[in-house]
């Protein structure tokens, strides 16, 4: 009998019995408590001591403050899906506006340049957020793909503030991702940065260099 045989045999025989997986505990990652004011204030704080910017607007004129900020950032062209409700109260809503909207749902390959060199910034819907780490959480789609977050220079994303999870383990027990699991979830704490050896930080060298979050109340 081989080494490995013998192995199997006496884990089949086991006196007590078949292994079992041990019970998980997962008390440290829940049990905050936070209302939902706590939560937004929590995630405000901390995605701006990251250099997030956030604005409150109102869920029925949220619209009319995107075309303020958009005007006061001197943004001409705007990329934005079409079909998700976020997408399409924009695009009503800058129709006669001097803003040029982008489409996005176009292959890769056909306009690759354009989004790196000439789009001011990127419209994003959110699936919600995380107060524990003042994190956004996208699930990109065809509409909204990932580099529409990542590519632009600005990123502004809509977050409504009923969708605040205390926790990431929250989000995905509370939002079912086990049973269906996104692609390409995106989680985002603030601009792209990075730093160097000496741990000086930069901004926007690997992606937005601004995050702009919408919060609708």
């Amino acid at each position: 009998m081989s080494a490995r045989d013998n192995i199997l045999r006496r884990l089949r025989q086991r006196e007590d019995g078949p292994l079992q997986a041990p019970e998980s505990d997962f008390s440290v990652m829940t049990g905050r408590g936070w209302s939902q004011e706590e939560r937004l204030s929590r995630f405000e704080r901390l995605i701006t001591s990251v250099h997030g910017e956030v604005h409150h607007v109102s869920r029925d004129t949220w619209t009319t403050s995107l075309l303020d900020l958009l005007q006061a950032k001197s943004i001409e062209r705007l990329a934005l899906g079409k079909t998700h409700p976020v997408a399409r109260e924009a695009r009503r809503a800058l129709a006669e506006s001097d803003i040029s909207l982008v489409d996005v749902d176009r292959p890769i390959e056909d306009w690759q340049r354009e989004q790196f060199d000439n789009v001011d910034a990127g419209l994003t819907s959110t699936g919600g957020a995380i107060a524990e780490t003042g994190s956004l959480w996208l699930w990109p789609t065809q509409d909204e793909p990932r580099l529409l977050s990542l590519a632009p220079p600005i990123h502004i994303a809509v977050l409504d503030a009923d969708s605040i999870e205390n926790t990431f383990y929250e989000l995905v027990i509370n939002r079912d991702w086990s049973a269906e699991m996104p692609t390409n979830a995106l989680l985002i704490s603030g601009p792209s940065k990075t730093a160097d050896i000496e741990q000086t930080l930069a901004y926007g060298v690997h992606g937005p260099k601004e995050l702009i979050v919408l919060v609708r109340n």
